[in-house]
């Protein structure tokens, strides 16, 4: 891959010893950072009821973001769709083009985000969305955005506002780790975003993003496949620094898998922990494709995951204890990658 688009995911972590206020401050300031280190995109996450992670309003933070940042892409990474009326999305994000027009980025997902009972309480009174009705969702929502209704749809005299200007459509992607998620994409014509990061389907990506390749069919709003992958990363000074800092996102997982989600512990007590055989055999297998350690080794482990993949969209998630060691990551990941040269010289053009 000859130049790289480098965004961020921003899960908003929060710490022990730490405050949920504390955690979308620096959600804030990291995206600040992050343009001027030369990253090309900022996403925050959706979850719900969840001690470990602040991010439950992604529409509001992207608001807050995009009026502190100049040029940089905001979006959602993303907005948990079953949850939501097609319709409400639309002109929420419409709304924030309209502030921010060319630089809104709309990620759907289709996860809840969240355990079942959150879910039904999101719902509340009315039933929860039967997941059945997801790709239904995805075209309306689509179909909101562009003003692009099927005249014999229900809804088809519905307009999203403001609009219905092109202006004042955000770009929209697909999020997933399935191949559902990617036939769903493809079918659809829309930008995917591989989830690699989970873990859970690390093995199989590429195969997933393949098909999703073999099977696009080009939209007006999409004419070709494009792919974003979202990769696990911590990058330190030394390679023994990287595995004590991300000791506390190895408890956070887990944590995860035991049903506690509770703010991350330091990494001080973190590294001290013992690990049951299942639990270390769980970290080794969902932990196969995550990226830690000194510069050089990171740069040659994201070029391989590019590789991998194929694309050269990358966006990057990491989540420790210390707010200076995630900043410090993304530095240095701009230093190794050039961002700030590469965005000079694009914005030269």
């Amino acid at each position: 891959m000859d130049s790289f688009n480098f965004g961020i995911v921003d899960q908003s972590p929060v710490r022990e010893e730490g405050s949920v206020e504390d955690a979308l401050r620096e959600t804030v300031e990291l995206a600040v950072l992050a343009e001027n280190w030369g990253y090309k995109r900022y996403w925050v996450a959706e979850h719900h009821n969840s001690d470990g992670y602040a991010g439950t309003a992604p529409e509001i933070l992207i608001g807050q973001i995009a009026s502190k940042t100049k040029n940089i892409s905001i979006g959602s990474g993303g907005v948990m769709l079953s949850h939501y009326s097609a319709l409400k999305v639309a002109e929420t994000f419409r709304i924030l083009n309209s502030f921010y027009p060319d630089r809104i980025e709309l990620g759907i997902g289709r996860a809840p985000g969240s355990d079942q009972q959150t879910a039904a309480a999101l719902a509340h009174p009315r039933p929860q969305m039967d997941i059945n009705q997801f790709p239904q969702q995805v075209a309306d929502l689509v179909g909101f955005l562009s003003g692009t209704l099927h005249q014999d749809h229900y809804f088809s005299n519905i307009k999203a506002q403001p609009g219905p200007s092109p202006d004042s459509i955000p770009n929209i992607w697909l999020l997933g780790s399935s191949d559902f998620s990617a036939r769903l994409a493809a079918v659809l014509g829309l930008p995917f975003s591989f989830a690699d990061f989970f873990g859970t389907s690390s093995e199989h990506g590429p195969m997933i993003v393949d098909l999703y390749r073999q099977q696009f069919q080009p939209s007006n709003y999409c004419p070709e496949p494009k792919i974003n992958v979202a990769l696990q990363v911590i990058c330190a000074e030394t390679q023994k620094e990287a595995e004590f800092i991300a000791s506390s996102r190895d408890i956070a997982r887990i944590n995860r898998l035991r049903g506690i989600r509770g703010p991350m512990i330091k990494p001080e007590e973190a590294s001290k922990i013992k690990f049951s055989l299942q639990e270390a055999y769980h970290l080794e297998q969902t932990g196969k494709h995550i990226i830690q350690g000194e510069p050089k080794h990171v740069k040659s482990e994201i070029l391989e995951a590019s590789d991998r993949y194929q694309t050269n969209e990358i966006s990057i998630v990491t989540n420790c204890y210390y707010f200076d060691h995630r900043k410090t990551s993304f530095k240095l990941i701009s230093e190794i990658f050039n961002l700030n040269d590469a965005s000079s010289s694009s914005s030269d053009q």
